[in-house]
């Protein structure tokens, strides 16, 4: 099976200030005169990791990675203040403008496979490809799959959504994504540092095949825990500031794009069924269902993620 390229730092590294209020931090790695890629982290407010720039050959790709707005070293942190999919997605245009590129990759996994379907629509014509992971759609059934009782995952998952549901009195649990908003979005830093820590632990310990009830998850430092949980909360509240069904309506603007769609069989955190649906809207898409959980790391997910971007490189590098 493939495995990520070797260990990479950036060559180069942005302040890139967008509106008055937010700067982005954005790198880029690889080869400078390497086919250009974008690659869109998850979360909402997860931010981007050293390992994220490992699933393209850097002799042959121009590696972009951002922090997206309040995520990671951008600024103000955790600010939802004019942070809507419509800001994010004029942010990638901006960098994209700033860096001087005319067209480029599109790779995006969990909610950056949202943000990517989002702005391969509005921007087609600067879209060279897209390799999308995890599939989330900002459905009201996939919301309510992970973050609700009544959705799903609680019945996989027991042990820890125990945890994650006893941080909300019994009296609250009626919709646990207002109960956690109230607690996200209020004065009391330590309450908001603990129900964030609560809320990323839940879907930071959710995320593989191989699944430890007791072990951490990969969202357990708080600056991460507090924007993961703060920005998704805030996002989530407004159904991801899409329209119904809005990335499935918009297909046809990127069906002549070549695209790859990974997902694990048994993801608990974004459900095999909107990888499937986006194949049945999409068939000149390959789809890649693979024994995996919801992780990028997972082995069967990053060989077919190296493979997607090989693929890629072997067309237009």
């Amino acid at each position: 099976m493939r495995e990520l390229y070797p260990e990479i730092e950036p060559y180069r590294t942005h302040r890139l200030a967008v509106d008055a209020l937010h700067t982005l931090h954005v790198e880029e790695c690889g080869n400078p005169a390497g086919l250009p890629v974008v690659f869109l982290h998850g979360g909402p407010g997860a931010g981007i990791s050293t390992y994220h720039r490992r699933f393209f050959d850097p002799a042959r790709y121009r590696i972009v990675l951002f922090d997206q707005r309040g995520a990671g070293q951008s600024t103000p942190f955790a600010e939802l203040i004019d942070n809507t999919t419509a800001h994010l997605v004029a942010d990638i245009e901006a960098i994209r403008e700033r860096l001087g590129i005319e067209r480029w990759v599109v790779f995006g996994g969990s909610w950056g496979s949202t943000l990517a379907l989002a702005y391969a629509q509005a921007h087609p014509q600067r879209t060279l490809g897209l390799v999308l992971r995890g599939i989330f759609l900002g459905r009201p059934q996939e919301l309510r799959w992970f973050n609700e009782a009544d959705g799903g995952a609680s019945q996989i998952f027991p042990e820890r959504w125990a945890r994650f549901l006893g941080f909300i009195p019994p009296e609250e649990r009626g919709s646990l994504l207002d109960a956690y908003w109230q607690r996200l979005n209020g004065t009391d830093e330590a309450v908001r540092l603990a129900a964030a820590q609560a809320w990323s632990a839940w879907e930071g310990g959710s995320t593989t095949l191989i699944h430890d009830p007791d072990a951490p998850g990969i969202f357990e430092e708080p600056q991460k825990a507090v924007s993961l949980a703060v920005m998704e909360a805030h996002y989530f509240r407004h159904a991801l500031f899409l329209e119904p069904d809005q990335l499935l309506r918009d297909i046809s603007r990127i069906r002549h794009i070549p695209a790859t769609i990974v997902h694990g069989r048994y993801d608990i955190i974004c459900p095999v069924k909107s990888a499937w649906d986006l194949s049945q809207a999409w068939p000149e898409a390959a789809l890649r269902i693979v024994l995996a959980g919801h992780s990028a790391a997972d082995p069967a997910i990053v060989d077919q993620l190296v493979e997607a971007t090989d693929q890629l490189a072997d067309r237009y590098a």
